[in-house]
């Protein structure tokens, strides 16, 4: 059997059910003495249930006989009472060890999953949708964690009760034992229906709730643009279309469990009457007690509760596998690093490059190295086309062209965010993004500067700020680096927001700083400001800037310049100039450019 099941082209997949056991038992690690003292102990309070039984069927028989008396009424409420405080205590410290393990294990599934999601290519997360993804770390991951009430008990206590009470009536008489026969057929054929119905329904189920996920966060992401051209109608009739396809799913869900339930009534039904007509016989046979017969239908009795409790906990627990297998169909998902390895280990001791006077310098080691790379985003047309670049350690180079030359998406490449389609890249493994939709999150601005480098102290925060420009921004917040940031906080300018993002760049301290755009949204106001904190913050390192202006771009190393997903001119400012090429022609209109 594979480890993922069909899934649509570019979706996650959803892995098999043979791939979710190994995965789950190789979490069990570590974990396994304790899940067999919950075995031990389930079937020690299972046993201890069955004392119940039988004293009321010998105190039947004693009655019968004549030779009960008080002393007997004690014993029995004694015993009986003993068993049950002996069974509860068992059962209580069953299902605590039960639940220890399973929520432990289910929150390293989750740090796996969130993890993986993570170290995901960029490319292959929009492809699948982001909704999915969500779906899977939120909707599945609760499904998993709210089934734990009904799941625990079960194959715990309930499942060790319905084997032990089993063994105890064979015990009392084969033929009591032999009876229930005539219900196996009507569990198994029952069970048999369900497991070839119910996981398709439920797959089904979760599938829809992923769309409609993808829909809503689609709908709030984008609300400007809604709102801007008018699409408030049509993206509400998708949200709704996505919602009633989850209702339809869940409906078809329901109908399948009343019909199983259906047919666990009518083997209760079967095992009564089974019990009953074989006490009959067994009795006017002089082959059993009254008492006994009476102990044989209290043990079936007593399996009412647990069968079907069992039974409806598979019912929850094909809805919980589906949410399991979609979960560990993305912790399934083989990622490649964004680098592969140190930039000394993966290329040539020496590498040529170009430099300010057009010559060959082969003493330097490469840190970013792509070969023959080619990307496509599935249109038909490359991004990416046979590039081939060599950026020396703490080398500043910029990436200049059109809108839609294939800037970003090299970005992507070499930050390891898109694999390429053709070719190799090999890039530091410390490598940091920014990009001109930077965020701030909600928490204290201290917490925000320290993401990628939480041990920082407050010190190096300050350092950091003050090597961006931004040393002022501490004093103008009402509590400083402890100020509360985000929507429920304090709102930075854009501005603000770009120096905070290029002081966690200092703070992280990568081999690689990748700048796409990363000072773009704060307009040309603050444009001298944040090109030199971007340059502070590339400062002994190397970095490639996608620049948005060309002034950025004259203060680098050097400047390839792209054209249809391919490198048309690479050199010096300077020497670009002087070539008269694609370069000089993007300079001369920068410079005679008013608003720049």
């Amino acid at each position: 059997m594979s480890d993922a099941t069909d899934t649509p082209t570019g979706a996650f997949p959803v892995a098999s059910g043979s791939r979710t056991w190994r995965e789950v038992w190789r979490i069990s690690r570590g974990r396994r003495l304790g899940l067999v003292a919950v075995a031990v102990l389930g079937v020690a309070s299972a046993a201890i249930g069955l004392v119940a039984p039988a004293v009321i069927g010998s105190l039947v028989d004693r009655v019968q006989d004549g030779t009960a008396g008080p002393g007997t009424l004690v014993w029995a409420t004694v015993a009986m009472v003993a068993a049950a405080l002996a069974g509860a205590v068992g059962t209580a410290l069953t299902v605590v060890l039960a639940g220890h393990s399973y929520h432990a294990m289910l929150a390293e599934l989750r740090e796996l999953l969130i993890h993986r999601a993570m170290a995901l290519p960029q490319g292959v997360v929009e492809r699948a949708g982001t909704g999915d993804l969500v779906s899977r770390s939120s909707d599945d991951v609760a499904q998993v964690a709210d089934a734990a009430p009904q799941i625990i008990p079960a194959f715990t206590i309930t499942g060790f009760t319905v084997a032990v009470t089993l063994v105890g009536m064979t015990v009392l008489d084969w033929r009591y034992g032999l009876a229930l026969v005539v219900v196996l057929p009507v569990y198994v054929i029952t069970l048999r229906w369900y497991l070839a119905t119910a996981p398709r329904i439920y797959g089904a189920e979760r599938a829809a709730m992923s769309v409609r996920a993808q829909q809503l966060l689609e709908s709030q992401r984008g609300h400007a643009t809604v709102l801007g051209f008018g699409l408030a109608g049509r993206r509400h009739q998708r949200v709704l279309r996505a919602s009633w396809a989850v209702v339809t799913h869940s409906l078809r869900a329901r109908t399948v469990q009343n019909m199983f339930f259906g047919r666990l009534n009518l083997a209760e039904y079967l095992g009564m009457a089974a019990i009953l007509v074989t006490g009959f016989w067994l009795i006017g046979a002089g082959q059993s007690t009254v008492g006994a017969a009476t102990t044989a239908m209290l043990l079936f009795l007593r399996l009412f509760g647990p069968i079907n409790q069992l039974l409806f906990v598979v019912d929850v627990l094909q809805s919980v596998l589906a949410s399991l297998n979609r979960m560990v169909g993305v912790i399934a998902i083989p990622t490649a690093a964004a680098g592969s390895g140190d930039a000394d280990d993966a290329v040539d001791t020496a590498a040529e490059t170009t430099n300010a006077d057009g010559a060959r310098d082969a003493a330097a080691s490469p840190s970013v190295r792509l070969r023959g790379v080619g990307f496509g985003y599935g249109d038909g047309r490359p991004a990416l086309d046979g590039i081939g670049l060599t950026i020396l350690a703490g080398e500043h180079v910029a990436v200049v062209g059109a809108s839609g030359a294939g800037k970003t998406t090299l970005a992507g490449v070499v930050a390891g965010i898109h694999e390429p389609h053709e070719g190799t890249v090999t890039s530091p493994r410390r490598t940091a993004v920014i990009t001109q939709e930077m965020h701030v999150f909600a928490g204290t601005l201290r917490e925000n500067l320290t993401l990628a480098a939480p041990d920082a102290t407050d010190e190096a925060v300050r350092a950091a700020l003050e090597t961006t420009g931004a040393a002022g921004l501490v004093d103008l917040l009402p509590l400083g680096l402890d100020t509360p940031l985000g929507t429920a906080g304090h709102t930075l300018t854009a501005a603000q927001t770009q120096q905070v993002a290029l002081a966690r760049v200092v703070l992280a301290d990568p081999e690689l700083a990748i700048f796409d755009e990363a000072t773009a949204e704060a307009g040309s106001t603050h444009a001298e400001l944040l090109d030199r904190a971007a340059s502070a913050a590339l400062r002994g390192r190397t970095g490639l800037v996608i620049a948005h202006r060309l002034s950025q771009a004259m203060t680098c190393d050097r400047i390839v310049v792209m054209d249809r997903g391919r490198i048309i001119e690479d050199g010096t400012h300077a020497s670009l100039v002087a070539a008269g090429g694609r370069y000089a022609r993007l300079w001369a209109a920068w410079q005679g450019s008013p608003g720049r």
